[in-house]
């Protein structure tokens, strides 16, 4: 059988003026206008068939009738409220599963995720790094962080950051570098192919360089831990070399870069987009790809 309800309006003016026993005081804690509180309870009374209010000229005073509804009333509203403070600590809880490249997890999220656990206890944060794109259709994931030009139709997109293409080494090797044309003097360490080494020489005003010395890897986050590890010099993206080079186990031996077209973005479903635990993961994100911009503008070169 369906419910006969009232309207909610009505009910929320009714539980204001009997709180206040006042109509102005009511209107002024609604927002609205004390006609329209007066209007919201007399319809209420002309529904119910009964006076909720008797009303002499400056008091305003709840009848015994009123103040029996009133009970049923605020206890209504009260369930309302602690349902509603339930579900909203649901949707700030419980488990938050991210998918994200090997990469961005290795080099970038996971030295991370200690103060997120900190300031935010209560989210059950489950990292998910695969190179597959996951589809959250049928798949139990609330949120991505993908590497791409940020057109994922139908999603909720947010870029993390822009990136440029750089030369990073160790600081034993930096030492013996003083010119864009001194990495030659050492591996050069590729990711996939050496296309890129030649595009940044060629930016630093090096040309016809030999460009076969040095391992080709697959994976950029094998790449950077080589150049840590001083086997030779390599070329990183802004994001993935960030926090090696804030903690000194990575230099830029020259200012010479290339800006690349695509970078991380944050992405989720539209529909969930704003539940509280994305939305502070997301800012989470964001904070923390911030400080990093700040603290390697302090670095140079």
């Amino acid at each position: 059988m369906a419910r006969r309800l009232p309207s909610l309006n009505a009910l929320k003016a009714f539980e204001a003026a009997a709180r206040h026993e006042s109509f102005t005081r009511a209107a002024d804690e609604l927002s609205v206008t004390q006609g329209a509180v007066s209007h919201q309870v007399k319809a209420l009374e002309l529904e119910l068939g009964i006076r909720l209010f008797d009303r002499e000229r400056q008091k305003l005073s709840i009848t015994r009738a009123g103040l029996s509804y009133l009970e049923v009333v605020r206890d209504a509203f009260d369930r309302i409220a602690l349902g509603t403070q339930r579900i909203q600590h649901l949707s700030r809880a419980g488990a938050l599963t991210v998918s994200t490249s090997p990469d961005f997890a290795a080099k970038w999220l996971v030295n991370r995720l200690g103060r997120f656990a900190e300031t935010h206890p209560d989210i059950d944060l489950r990292i998910s790094a695969t190179m597959h794109h996951v589809d959250f259709a049928r798949e139990d994931v609330d949120l991505a962080v993908r590497h791409g030009d940020g057109n994922w139709a139908g999603h909720d997109v947010v870029r993390l950051c822009s990136e440029q293409l750089f030369a990073v080494c160790s600081p034993k090797l930096h030492q013996r570098m003083r010119e864009p044309s001194d990495v030659l003097k050492f591996p050069l360490l590729h990711l996939d192919d050496r296309k890129d080494w030649s595009e940044w020489l060629e930016a630093a005003g090096v040309v016809h360089a030999e460009l076969s010395h040095g391992p080709v890897l697959n994976r950029a986050s094998m790449v950077i831990d080589a150049a840590i590890d001083g086997q030779g010099v390599a070329l990183a993206r802004t994001t993935l070399a960030a926090w090696d080079l804030i903690n000194g186990r990575l230099v830029r031996p020259f200012a010479t870069a290339l800006r690349l077209s695509k970078t991380y973005w944050i992405v989720c479903p539209k529909a969930t987009s704003m539940l509280p635990k994305i939305t502070t993961f997301r800012d989470w994100l964001l904070a923390e790809a911030a400080d990093d911009v700040r603290r390697l503008d302090t670095l140079g070169p």
